[in-house]
């Protein structure tokens, strides 16, 4: 009987031990399968979010020449007319013409999501960009590439002519440049050249 009991004393501890030990390896599985879950996921976020975009940014130069042309091209019109005579233009710009540069535009973007041992999570997020003005070969020479021309806006116009002294010649040239510049007819000044 005695020794029934030693058995039974014996056999108990070695079955708690198994349980436990039984406990602790599903543990250490747990957390191993969370960490290496974990590391996927930061690893599937850094290769999904690092992101190459090519975009056309803007830059603005200065040009006259354009505005300078519409004048003279004006006075050979406006000449032209019957009556009109010796013409002289001047149009008043709200700003110079502009020359809208092409860029070639590369930005990245790195998100990082890191977890602490307690549950919490921690965001991160990584954005660089890089400008690089866009060039052509030509000749030898590397030449900006232009992507548009902007005029500028024409806030007004002053026309003296030898014939403007008539109120139909007058009328004419008003009507000619209001139709080139779009401006309003208040904006259009005619005077008389003096001879």
């Amino acid at each position: 009987m005695f020794k029934d009991l030693f058995k039974k004393k014996d056999e108990q501890p070695d079955q708690k031990r198994k349980i436990e030990n039984i406990v602790a390896f599903i543990i250490i599985l747990i957390i191993t399968v969370l960490i290496i879950n974990s590391m996927w996921s930061n690893d599937e976020n850094n290769s999904n979010n690092n992101d190459t975009n090519k975009v056309l940014a803007k830059t603005e130069i200065s040009n006259t020449n354009n505005t300078e042309d519409l004048e003279k091209k004006l006075e050979e019109i406006l000449e032209t007319i019957n009556g009109v005579g010796k013409v002289k233009v001047l149009i008043k710009y709200s700003e110079s013409s502009q020359v809208v540069a092409m860029y070639n535009e590369t930005s990245s973007e790195n998100k990082t999501e890191e977890s602490d041992g307690e549950g919490g999570t921690k965001n991160s997020t990584e954005t660089e960009t890089k400008k690089e003005i866009a060039y052509t070969d030509e000749d030898g020479t590397s030449k900006p590439i232009t992507e548009k021309v902007v005029m500028p806006v024409i806030e007004g116009a002053i026309i003296t002519a030898q014939g403007a002294s008539n109120a139909n010649i007058k009328s004419s040239i008003v009507s000619a440049v209001e139709a080139v510049t779009g401006l309003a007819v208040h904006k259009i000044q005619v005077f008389e050249m003096k001879n």
